[in-house]
Formats: structure tokens, C-alpha cells, sequence
């Protein structure tokens, strides 16, 4: 290689990596989830100390970043971090959507994705992992005991769950439509809330759990009409589920629905009444941790007149994963049956199926930018092509980002009982169980957050009145 093409070459990479600001060595020769194994893993145990030891740092950018780091945090029980953590997440989101005109940045970084791979451009987040944000930020003002903060940011979470269906809206429509060839029956709760009855493919970009916890909330504001739209829309993502039959149910008759309670009862039978003076816990529990991508690699020769070119080709994609199984959990000494609200996985791989398209197309345009630069550089010489073929091999990583510290599925269970004191008890070792005590007044709706990763969990509770 002659010693102008060298400089040149030289030049041209140091102009990239300036210009590019999530130009890092992990960046280049690696990819997201690769660079927080640890992390994953740990997160995955249950050891929320050594994950919060592994946070990543410039890894994901400041979106992604921030999420992992408020999300561990707030399993962590630090939830002064967890928030400033979703709060710098929502900043930079903020700042990424106010962004009318490509900076001269981003358009360096957009080249420098041609030239090198998918790593190098800003994240942009999925709608699930948007509603995740807000959804954390309202758990941690419910924590303040803000429930006033909470509803603000479930108003945020219920505005990108309306935009993921409207723009998926003639997706879902035929979704709908095959369900209806197939013989499936009418989801009430699409009836009731207008939502296409679209069965996984609404459930895959409609979270049921954002939108039960938003329901209760209002609920607990007494915003009952509020209240009844988001229980019709959970309905229509988890018909089954019966926290959410219940409390669809419950400000029905609150608001004397009675077209609605008539449909109601036809689909779903009488609503057992609570006893007389007793009060309710609702527990709301995450389980394990959602898939991280992996990355799929293939190199490939190309031919010319030049020489011989090897081009890497690299995706992202979800393996088929083990569903981990957590022990039951007992209401002194009952056991309480679970109710799915939200899989999580399944959110998750729809994004990617979303982005893959977006993805091959960005893969092709950089193996045909990478030849042509290769060829118009070598000009035929050995050691140039060599090294070429180096470069690309190395540096075409797979875009593995995602939200990965999220849960991988959230159940909801529940129980009508007499004021008193309760143990909630749920194995969190082989070695034994861990209780935990609630105490309940007359009247009164208690809500239990619990999230068991591993051998570990976090658990709260704060009352919400009485519902």
C-alpha cells in the first residue's frame, strides 16, 4: 500500500471516529450484549449490588444507558437514583424527538454506520421501552407517596400505548380479521374499549401491566371514568386475567354501567361481592428477566478483478429461551393463583421484528459501501485487501440493543380479606421462605409490588384507599 493511501486511510478514520459520538472499542468490535454479560447475569441471579457494580457507561448512549441503570436501581431499593436514572432516560428521549433537523453529529454518525455498523447510530427506543420508562417513574412517585406524580406519568405511558396502536393499526386489523376466519370468539374488552380484538398481536404492543397499575391508580384518584377506560383497554389485552375483570367490574357498577355490566355478566358470570367490612390485597409481580438479542454472523466471499473481498453480515435475534419458574406465593399460608397481565419477551420480539427490515436494508447498503470503498482504495494491492478484510470482519457487529434488565413476564394475583395483619410469603431460596407482612384495614385495597429475579426479590406495599 503506498504511503498516500495509507494517510489518507489514517485520516479518514480519525475523522470518523471524532465525528462520531458513540464511536467506542465496545462499540466497534463488540455489541451491546455482549458488553453487559455481566450485568445480564447478574441482574438474571438476582444479585441487584453486583449489578448495580456492573451499570453500564457509555455502552447504549444516554437513552438506553439510563434505563438499565434506573431500572436495577429501583430493584436495588435506591430510589432516589432509580428516578434521577428515568428522568436523565426521558431527558434524552426528550431531546431526541425535539431534534426537527439532523445535526451535523448525526449525519457523521449515519456515515459512520455505512462505514463500520448499526452500533454507531442513537438509539432509538421501542414503544414497549418508552411505556417501561414512564411506567418506573410512576412506581417510584408511588414510592414518594406521590400519587398525584404517578398519574402524570401514566398519563405520558398511556399516550405511547394510544400512538403503538395507531400505528399499528391496519397490522392489528388483520390480525382481528384472521382470528375472526379461524372461528376465535369476540374479546368483550375490544368491544367495550374499541380496541381491535387482535389477540398476541394486540398483547405484543399493548402492555396490560402498564395499563391495569394506570387503572388502579386513577381508581384510587376516584377519576372513575378514567379509571373505567384504561380497565376496558387491559381487558381487551388480557381477557382473562382476574384483577382485571374485577376491577372492570367494580367502576362499572361504580359508575352504573349497566349496558356494560349486562355484556359483562354474560361473558363473565356474577361478581362476587367483597364481604362486608373486609378489605383487599392486590400483588403485582415481576418475574425473571426479558431475552437479550443475540447476534447472528456469517462472512461471505466477494470476487472481482481486484482480488478476493470477505464482508460480514450481522443481525440480531432472539434464541428460543427456558421459561424460568418461581415458587407460589402464599397469603398466610393460602396459596394465590397467578393472572398473566404482560409478556414481556413477546413485546420485545416484535420490536425487533419491527426493525428488522430497517436493519437488512441498512446491512446491504454498508457491504455495498464497504466494497466500494475497498475497491476504489486496494486498487488490486494485497496488503490493502488484506487489511480491508480484517476491518470488515471485526467491525460488523450485530445491533443488539434493547432494554435488557426489564422482567420477562408480570402477574397479577389477588385477595379479599378481614382487616388484620397478613404474611405474604414466597420462596426465594432453596434454603427457605421470605415473609413479608401487610397489614390491612377495613375497607381498605392494599397494593404488593414484588419482582423476583434469581434466588432474590424486592417487595412493597402502599395502601390505595379504599376501592
Amino acid at each position: 500500500m503506498n504511503p498516500v493511501l495509507k494517510k489518507t486511510l489514517f485520516l479518514s478514520v480519525i475523522s470518523l471516529i471524532t465525528s462520531c459520538s458513540s464511536l467506542t472499542a465496545g462499540n466497534l468490535f463488540s455489541h451491546y450484549s455482549l458488553q453487559n454479560q455481566v450485568l445480564y447475569q447478574s441482574v438474571k441471579a438476582g444479585h441487584y449490588q453486583q449489578a448495580i457494580e456492573n451499570l453500564p457507561n457509555s455502552v447504549g448512549g444516554d437513552i438506553l444507558d439510563n434505563m438499565e441503570k434506573g431500572r436495577v436501581a429501583f430493584l436495588d431499593q435506591q430510589y432516589p437514583e432509580s428516578k434521577q436514572y428515568l428522568e436523565e432516560s426521558e431527558r434524552a428521549v426528550q431531546k431526541q424527538q425535539d431534534q426537527a433537523l439532523i445535526s451535523l453529529s448525526e449525519s457523521a454518525t449515519d456515515i459512520g454506520s455505512l462505514a463500520v455498523n448499526d452500533n454507531l447510530t442513537a438509539y432509538s427506543p421501542g414503544d414497549y421501552e418508552l411505556g417501561f420508562l414512564h411506567l418506573y417513574l410512576g412506581l417510584n412517585y408511588l414510592q414518594e407517596n406521590s400519587l398525584e406524580g404517578a398519574l402524570v406519568e401514566v398519563r405520558k405511558a398511556n399516550l405511547v400505548q394510544e400512538q403503538a396502536r395507531k400505528s399499528r393499526e391496519k397490522t392489528l386489523k388483520q390480525a382481528e380479521a384472521a382470528l375472526r376466519k379461524q372461528g376465535v370468539s369476540s374479546n368483550l374488552g375490544a368491544v367495550l374499549s374499541h380496541y381491535p380484538d387482535a389477540g398476541q398481536s394486540l398483547q405484543a404492543v399493548q402492555n396490560g401491566y402498564l395499563l391495569y397499575l394506570s387503572a388502579l391508580l386513577y381508581e384510587a384518584a376516584d377519576e372513575l371514568n378514567n379509571a373505567y377506560v384504561d380497565y376496558r383497554r387491559a381487558l381487551a389485552v388480557a381477557p382473562d386475567n382476574k384483577q382485571v375483570i374485577q376491577g372492570t367490574f367494580r367502576v362499572a357498577e361504580k359508575l352504573s354501567m349497566s349496558e356494560d355490566l349486562k355484556q359483562l355478566r354474560k361473558t363473565y358470570g356474577n361478581n362476587p361481592a367483597s364481604s362486608r367490612g373486609h378489605g383487599q390485597i392486590i400483588v403485582i409481580e415481576e418475574q425473571g428477566i426479558v431475552g437479550a438479542r443475540h447476534g447472528w454472523t456469517l462472512s461471505l466471499p466477494f470476487y472481482s478483478y481486484q482480488g478476493t473481498a470477505v464482508h460480514s453480515l450481522a443481525l440480531p435475534y432472539y434464541p428460543p429461551g427456558n421459561e424460568e419458574h418461581f415458587p407460589v406465593i402464599r397469603l398466610n399460608d393460602k396459596t394465590l393463583t397467578k393472572s398473566i397481565l404482560t409478556d414481556v419477551n413477546l413485546m420485545a420480539r416484535q420490536d425487533l421484528t419491527e426493525r428488522i427490515p430497517a436493519m437488512v436494508s441498512r446491512l446491504v447498503l454498508r457491504v455495498i459501501a464497504k466494497e466500494q470503498l475497498r475497491r476504489s482504495a486496494t486498487n488490486g494491492d494485497d496488503a490493502g485487501n488484506l487489511l480491508f478484510n480484517v476491518w470488515n470482519i471485526i467491525t460488523e457487529q450485530p445491533d443488539t440493543r434493547s432494554w435488557q434488565t426489564l422482567p420477562s413476564k408480570v402477574y397479577s394475583y389477588s385477595s379479599d380479606v378481614a382487616p388484620g395483619e397478613y404474611k405474604l410469603d414466597f420462596e426465594r431460596s432453596q434454603d427457605g421462605e421470605e415473609g413479608y407482612t401487610i397489614k390491612v384495614k377495613s375497607g381498605e385495597t392494599v397494593l404488593v409490588w414484588l419482582s423476583r429475579q434469581g434466588e432474590n426479590g424486592t417487595v412493597w406495599h402502599k395502601p390505595l384507599g379504599g376501592l
